[in-house]
């Protein structure tokens, strides 16, 4: 199967503006383009987040995604699609993940979109960790995250 996704792990920030263009570039068969960037936010007002750091193992991050990428494209007809996910710090405010998702029509891009980033938060193997100021702990996926993966299993 030729995969249709573009993947990256990146340790260095990334102009998700540049990146969607360049995205848009030569799908003119799509009807409709997904995009979602999700990027780290402060979360609490009295122990506010300052940055997260994203640890990975390469190869297995990657893998991780990987399969991600290829269940999407085995379930919906996607012409194109796009997974940057950073690795290592990221600071408040700064793109932490993007996600592209293009087809003939709206619902499969939304959807695809939609069933990537459930999976990616909860699935990929990337151990992450909250800082706060002096103080660092490492986070699991909230149940939130499982919740809204298992619309998918049906």
């Amino acid at each position: 199967m030729t995969r249709r996704t573009i993947i990256e792990l990146s340790a260095q920030p990334f102009d998700a503006d540049a990146i969607a263009a360049a995205f848009r570039q030569g799908i003119e068969e799509a009807g409709a383009v997904v995009t979602f960037l999700g990027q780290v936010s402060r979360e609490e007002v009295d122990n506010p987040v300052t940055a997260l750091h994203l640890d990975h193992k390469p190869e297995a991050t990657l893998a991780s995604i990987e399969r991600i990428a290829d269940n999407a494209e085995a379930r919906w007809p996607l012409i194109k699609s796009c997974i940057i996910h950073r690795v290592g710090t990221v600071q408040i405010g700064q793109p932490i993940v993007f996600v592209g998702c293009a087809a003939r029509h709206r619902r499969d891009a939304f959807e695809a979109a939609d069933y990537l980033m459930d999976f990616l938060k909860s699935d990929v193997l990337l151990w992450k960790k909250e800082i706060r100021g002096e103080t660092a702990d490492w986070i699991e996926p909230r149940q939130q995250d499982y919740t809204d993966k298992k619309r998918w299993e049906s």
